[in-house]
């Protein structure tokens, strides 16, 4: 074993760092949350939904704050304060101990009975722990205490997880290591709030070019109406969800987002895939190359040579959702047939350069979202590597 170090029940960590057990830690708690009911047009008391700490980070909005049918009695220890620590004591098995401290403003909020809140004897202790439990080893330990028969979420007790092993590193390491992590969870903050401006910058420019009402120098003449089934070919894929091959050649487009592989092609040209049921009017997919279709999924090929298909993509993933709701066929799921897209109706300007010109604006845009999105995730792997280090004492900053 390297110098400096020591085996524990937690595994190896610096011969300076304790391993105590959670309950020697916390003053208050763990207490499990309100079990009241909430509702859409309750009135009562504000509360954190389950949602609220999901993503590791006390996240405040309309979705992850609900009103309770009742009104708490402002005496209440249920009321949230700064510093408290909300583990998730039920969910899937692999969010379950999700852990988050509560960072926002005192007594007005509850929390449900889905959590647990423990207020601790030191606020960076309180920060340590947050990191550590939502580290791999606090996940696994988390793992190992959950219970839960089958088709019920896993569940915690208070009373396991106050046996929790915890190490410990000298508390001026701790408030080193909460203002290094700190740091980087700001750079996270400020990347996703520039990503968020951006996309808002870039809906803002879609609704000025692709609508005429703002036009790039150079180009004055009337726009046209057009029917999107006289300006390309459309038709359905052959291919089902069991052709897919996990590292196929080439991409296979079905009912969803995420693009599979296939080791076929029945296309090798540009153009836009559009699911037919399920999400409709919400996923839009633009390719130029070799490719596959799913059964469901419509490929929009074949663009008249006075049509860019990169203006209609931008165009149809502007404006088809509301037409392709207008026009759904009501079956098990939403779905679409061939005349809802070949009837829907695209104003387009007269000449290819101007699409063409429109389009790139666009694509720059999301170029550059891109690649602060490749930066923010770049930054999210440095943080796990970092957390790795620094919550197992491998890397040390004092």
């Amino acid at each position: 074993m390297k110098a400096g170090y020591k085996q524990s029940e937690v595994g190896v960590i610096p011969d300076d760092w304790g391993v105590v057990r959670l309950d020697e830690l916390v003053a208050y708690g763990p207490r499990n949350g309100y079990s009241g009911r909430s509702g859409k047009d309750a009135r009562g008391t504000l509360t954190l939904s389950l949602a609220a700490t999901t993503s590791g980070a006390l996240i405040l909005n309309d979705e992850t704050v609900k009103r309770l049918a009742e009104t708490i009695d402002v005496d209440s220890k249920l009321f949230l304060e700064p510093g408290d620590v909300l583990v998730q004591r039920s969910n899937t098995a692999d969010l379950v101990g999700t852990t988050a401290i509560f960072d926002g403003p005192p007594g007005i909020y509850v929390y449900p009975d889905l959590m647990m809140r423990m207020r601790f004897r030191d606020e960076a202790t309180a920060h340590w722990f947050w990191r550590y439990a939502n580290s791999t080893s606090g996940r696994k330990f988390f793992s190992s205490i959950a219970a839960g028969s089958s088709g019920s979420m896993p569940k915690i007790s208070g009373e396991k997880l106050r046996q929790m092993p915890v190490p410990l590193p000298p508390l001026s390491e701790q408030r080193a290591i909460a203002i290094a992590l700190s740091d980087v969870d700001a750079l996270l903050n400020g990347l996703d709030r520039l990503i968020a401006k951006k996309r808002d910058l870039k809906q803002a420019v879609m609704q000025q070019l692709l609508t005429g009402r703002t036009r790039l120098p150079g180009f004055q003449e009337n726009w046209e109406l057009r029917k999107l089934g006289e300006i390309a070919h459309i038709t359905t894929g052959c291919r089902n969800n069991e052709d897919k091959v996990e590292d196929g050649e080439y991409p296979f487009f079905v009912r969803s987002e995420h693009v599979e592989r296939i080791n076929t092609y029945s296309h090798d040209r540009e153009a836009i895939l559009v699911p037919g049921e399920g999400r409709i009017g919400e996923i839009f997919h633009y390719i130029k190359g070799k490719f596959d279709v799913h059964q469901r999924v419509y490929a929009i090929t074949q663009f008249h040579q006075d049509i860019s298909a990169r203006f209609v993509h931008l165009y149809m993933s502007m404006n088809f959702g509301a037409w392709a709701m207008q026009n759904t066929v009501k079956a098990t799921v939403d779905s679409l047939r061939l005349p809802t897209f070949q009837s829907f109706e695209i104003s387009v300007p007269p000449t290819k350069d101007e699409q063409t010109a429109i389009a790139e604006v666009l694509s720059d845009m999301d170029a550059e979202i891109a690649a602060l999105e490749a930066r923010r995730d770049k930054t999210r792997a440095l943080k796990q590597g970092m957390m790795q280090e620094l919550l197992t004492g491998r890397t040390r900053l004092i």
